[in-house]
């Protein structure tokens, strides 16, 4: 069993898919989206944790596609919230099925977790994001992973890269948010770059790396 020259990134999220190939890059593997499989229907992702979901994922379009696909199911957890929202992070504000842009939607999600939040005192809006990782083929399950990194809730956005939570989300080790951080900078601690190198390490760990050309 070897990896590819490519893998199938299970996710129509442009920014998650430039996360996830830059890592990968280090390795000499491309990662492609869901772009050029646009007349598979999505799956029901109705796991109850990150796990579950980044499996459903990884199966489905393995099966669907014929190739090796990398999935994830990531997101926010609030302590004060009881891990809210959790596994519902992306349709947090019950708009994700509607036709609005991306942007709109991130927006709906963070003025619904800010305004859960205003009456939490600052040392009590803790937080991490989780995010779990899936490679399969038709067949087989390769590897599963997780990555995660701890930090708190502001109330006022900083910073202008990243998206999703990430302009709310302050980084425990750096006091400075997600948003505020380089793509580089933020892929080296990230939960979705640690995944990624847990992910690469457990390939070699079962010597399925492709041998240098």
């Amino acid at each position: 069993m070897s990896v590819p020259d490519s893998i199938v990134f299970a996710s129509s999220n442009p920014h998650k898919l430039e996360e996830v190939s830059r890592v990968f890059a280090g390795i000499n593997v491309t990662v492609v989206g869901l772009d050029g499989f646009q007349e598979i229907p999505e799956p029901v992702e109705d796991g109850r944790t990150f796990t579950a979901n980044a499996l459903i994922k990884a199966r489905y379009y393995a099966q669907a596609t014929g190739r090796v696909v990398l999935a994830d199911d990531s997101g926010l957890c609030v302590d004060a919230l009881g891990g809210a929202p959790g596994v519902l992070s992306a349709r947090y504000a019950g708009v994700i099925d509607q036709p609005r842009p991306r942007k709109q939607v991130d927006a709906a999600n963070n003025a619904k977790l800010v305004d859960q939040l205003r009456a939490v005192p600052e040392a009590e809006r803790t937080a991490r994001f989780m995010c779990v990782m899936a490679l399969c083929d038709a067949k087989t399950t390769w590897a599963v992973v997780r990555g995660s990194v701890e930090g708190r809730i502001v109330l006022e956005p900083r910073g202008d890269n990243g998206f999703g939570y990430d302009p709310h989300f302050e980084i425990a080790a750096l006091g400075r948010t997600a948003a505020e951080l380089p793509p580089d900078e933020k892929n080296a601690i990230s939960h979705r770059g640690v995944a990624c190198r847990h992910m690469i390490d457990a390939l070699r760990q079962l010597q399925v790396q492709r041998p240098p050309v």
